[in-house]
């Protein structure tokens, strides 16, 4: 599984639905979403700041992660970002990969 991190920022019609439905209610509701296409939510956290929520979830793989990116963008509740996170065991691995380029 691929993890990835989700930075949103709601929109104003986002944001009535948040008042509306709470804050337990919305994670309810995402981690609903992130099952039924094959992933997993691993934090979900509301903030202030740059962002209104952060959420680090584990994917199959990027077409399902994109699929629900655009059911969510569509939606015209949230703006966010997707962000694709590795682990340092894996960016050893892409170190010992190495390339011919010089800076």
């Amino acid at each position: 599984m691929a993890k990835y991190m989700i930075c949103g920022s709601y929109t104003a019609k986002g944001k009535k639905g948040l008042i509306k439905d709470g804050g337990v209610k919305r994670r309810s509701i995402v981690e609903k979403l992130i099952s039924e296409q094959g992933g997993k939510v691993e934090s979900f956290n509301f903030a202030f700041g740059a962002h209104d929520l952060y959420v680090i979830v584990d994917f199959p793989d990027n077409i399902h992660i994109a699929a629900l990116s655009l059911d969510v963008g569509a939606g015209e509740a949230l703006d966010f970002q997707t962000v694709v996170l590795i682990t340092p065991e894996e960016l050893d691995v892409a170190i010992s990969k190495g390339s011919n380029y010089l800076p």
